[in-house]
């Protein structure tokens, strides 16, 4: 019954910005660490940015840091993703996950994230 569901992906041209939002529900969205991970064509899955339970601690990835801010509001139940000047090497699909981590903390580690969301495209042209 736990759902992820992301939104807010699209085609952009380089420089341009976009919102992810992941909506939650079935699970308490305050006692989970929340995460964006992408998966571009022909590479790994990639970590991209966390948020703690309360908000309080966020973690980037190199590659985004000053580029892209994750929030989250609690009330409800959303996590997003805001993404300025987008490149192309963004191209991607972008997923939502939640970890039931201890404390205010948070992970960039896959195996950290119970459940996942089933991912939104985001194609940035050059």
């Amino acid at each position: 019954q736990v759902r992820l569901v992301e939104s807010g992906g699209g085609l952009v041209q380089a420089g341009d910005s976009l919102r992810l939002s992941c909506a939650a529900s079935g699970l308490t969205f305050g006692t989970y660490a929340m995460g964006w991970f992408r998966l571009a064509p022909g590479k790994e899955r990639e970590f991209v940015a966390t948020i703690s339970k309360s908000g309080a601690s966020t973690y980037y990835s190199s590659s985004v840091k000053g580029r892209f801010t994750i929030s989250r509001d609690n009330a409800k139940n959303t996590v997003y993703l805001q993404m300025n000047n987008l490149k192309p090497e963004d191209t991607a699909v972008y997923s939502c996950a939640a970890a039931p981590i201890a404390g205010d903390a948070v992970s960039i580690a896959t195996i950290s994230y119970d459940y996942w969301g089933q991912g939104t495209q985001v194609t940035v042209s050059s």
